[in-house]
């Protein structure tokens, strides 16, 4: 008892000692910490300070909503800078008539010269515009879980990068192996069926192998033809070439159009005359969401097929399951008609595993296309778009027919825009009168 009283407070002591070491270590990493944030913060105030002499960028902004020159002036306030519109000409007037008329004709051929010699950048333009419409409901989405929306352009744009990067990572690959397999197994091939009777034969009847070699020979000695593989191959590179730099291209404007769609819709509203602008507002704003939300949707559907046709591979025994998975996902964009053919075209490759895998695929995934035809698809597209069924094959075949598969891809929502505009502007002023 007497050597533990003696103790205790040589432990306190300690203990007392070890606590203001441990305080006085984190004073000082806190004092550290301070000092850090400071100079964090003091550099950050100075980056947003203007350099000596430099200038603000200059930006073309809109008039104000609602302005009125001569009000202002009348109270006492500085007029505009550029003083007040005068009035219009008349619509009646000689010159207006004939001046305006060789401006509209000269407008409609700039227009068509413009068209005919950049279909291939107006291509870019509407395939960009369209998938930033397609994004934009999952940016909004974003922004209203309080994500900023450049955070949320970025995860938006940077998933759909994942997604084409996955499909050319497993693409890449089984190309490359299926390539090497076929030179390796080539010489094999050729000599099997060279040995063979039924070569003999044919070759005994009509002398093949005569026939072939003087064929080889001229083909070899012709320079036009050694040529032709050349420019062959340059132009599958060029095309190559022109593809990535369109994709380069697309993807660079979708990020414009998406970040800019709000500055765009305001401006395109302002174009509106006053008393019809809170009308064009609502349509614009109702035919831009419904092409976003049938973007997601027939995602969602694209996304389900692929995976049903994923897991009927893997279990039928389909050869290259993982790419004809992306397949499927990229045919299943286009509507009505998509899915049949990744159908078909698997159901094709399937055939070399087996007939009896063939069928085993075909029954399957025919069978989950009706079942998405009058269940999954209803459900997920009716907050997008109504267009009648003879309307949406019209608008598909058409668009398919005039811009191809870009075509097919927004058929259905250009013609549920176009219903919507019918039903509103012209119906109404028939039924007005």
């Amino acid at each position: 008892m007497t050597e533990h009283t003696d103790s205790s407070p040589t432990g306190q002591e300690e203990s007392q000692e070890s606590g203001g070491q441990e305080r006085g270590v984190q004073d000082k990493v806190s004092h550290r910490r301070a000092v850090v944030a400071g100079v964090l913060i003091s550099m950050g105030r100075r980056l947003r300070q203007p350099l000596p002499g430099a200038q603000p960028r200059l930006r073309f902004e809109m008039p104000p909503e609602h302005e009125d020159v001569a009000e202002s002036t009348e109270e006492g306030e500085a007029p505009a800078r550029f003083g007040r519109p005068g009035p219009r000409m008349s619509s009646q007037h000689p010159i207006y008539v004939g001046f305006m008329g060789t401006v509209g004709v000269g407008l409609a051929l700039l227009v068509y010269w413009i068209g005919s010699n950049t279909t291939q950048l107006l291509l870019w333009i509407v395939a960009a515009l369209f998938i930033a419409l397609g994004l934009d409901p999952v940016v909004r989405w974003l922004e209203s879980k309080k994500f900023p929306r450049t955070a949320g352009i970025v995860l938006a744009v940077s998933t759909l990068m994942l997604a084409v990067a996955g499909f050319f990572a497993t693409l890449i690959p089984t190309i490359v192996e299926q390539v090497t397999q076929i030179v390796q197994e080539a010489p094999r091939w050729i000599q099997d069926f060279i040995d063979s009777d039924f070569f003999h034969t044919v070759d005994n009847q009509f002398g093949v192998r005569d026939r072939v070699t003087q064929e080889l020979e001229k083909f070899v000695n012709d320079p036009a033809a050694m040529g032709g593989i050349f420019g062959g191959v340059v132009g599958f590179g060029s095309t190559l070439a022109n593809g990535l730099f369109g994709t380069l291209i697309v993807l660079v404007l979708s990020l414009y159009f998406l970040a800019a769609l709000p500055s765009m819709k305001k401006w395109g509203y302002r174009l509106a005359p006053r008393s019809r602008r809170a009308r064009v507002e609502a349509l614009a704003e109702e035919i831009t969401a419904s092409v976003g939300n049938y973007v997601i949707g027939q995602a969602v559907v694209a996304l389900l097929n692929a995976s049903f046709a994923f897991i009927v591979m893997t279990i039928a025994g389909v050869p290259f399951a993982v790419l004809l998975a992306f397949v499927v996902a990229l045919l299943a964009f286009i509507p009505l008609v998509g899915g049949l053919i990744a159908g078909v075209l698997v159901t094709l490759i399937a055939l070399t595993a087996g007939w009896q895998t063939a069928v085993a695929f075909a029954v399957c995934y025919f069978a989950y296309l009706q079942f998405e035809a009058y269940f999954i698809s209803p459900r997920i597209m009716q907050k997008a778009v109504a267009v009648p069924g003879a309307v949406a094959v019209i608008s598909v075949i058409a668009g398919g027919s005039v811009l191809g598969v870009l075509g097919a891809l927004i058929a259905i929502p250009t013609a549920a825009a176009v219903l919507l505009l019918v039903k509103e502007i012209f119906i109404k002023r028939q039924d007005s009168h």
